[in-house]
């Protein structure tokens, strides 16, 4: 399975907040230490807030905490989030059902439990498995 970088960077925001749960990290701030543009890590961090990941505050000292504890978010829950709208193959996508071999298909049902492991095995893990704390002289 491959990962969107929408959900990479995902992670990594989630990771690194949980470094230092209640310091608020801006948009800005983060894209500056990943090397990615501020649109894009601000749809990444709008998702995280949608999906109760993330709580965001505005104007000064404002940014993005954690909402909920780091031992609470399962990593394979915020990759089923952050990949909903990516089918693993066409026809796992609505309306996706343009592949000659969908009415007999074998394959399709494996595709799916796999899947399903995949997501259940991260589920093994929490966000506080893997917080991320950079050397800051």
């Amino acid at each position: 399975m491959r990962l969107t970088s929408f959900t990479d960077y995902g992670l990594r925001v989630l990771m690194r907040m949980a470094g230092t749960p209640d310091r608020p990290f801006t948009t800005a701030e983060l894209a500056d230490e990943f090397r990615v543009s501020r649109n894009h890590l601000a749809k990444v961090i709008s998702t995280l807030s949608a999906a109760g990941y993330l709580e965001t505050r505005r104007g000064g000292g404002g940014g993005a905490v954690l909402a909920r504890r780091a031992e609470e978010i399962l990593l394979g829950d915020v990759v089923a989030r952050l990949e909903a709208d990516q089918a693993l193959v066409e026809c796992f996508s609505p309306g996706g059902a343009t592949c000659t071999m969908t009415p007999h298909c074998r394959l399709k049902a494996r595709l799916a439990g796999a899947e399903a492991a995949f997501i259940a095995d991260l589920n093994r893990s929490s966000l506080a498995d893997c917080v991320y704390r950079p050397f800051e002289p």
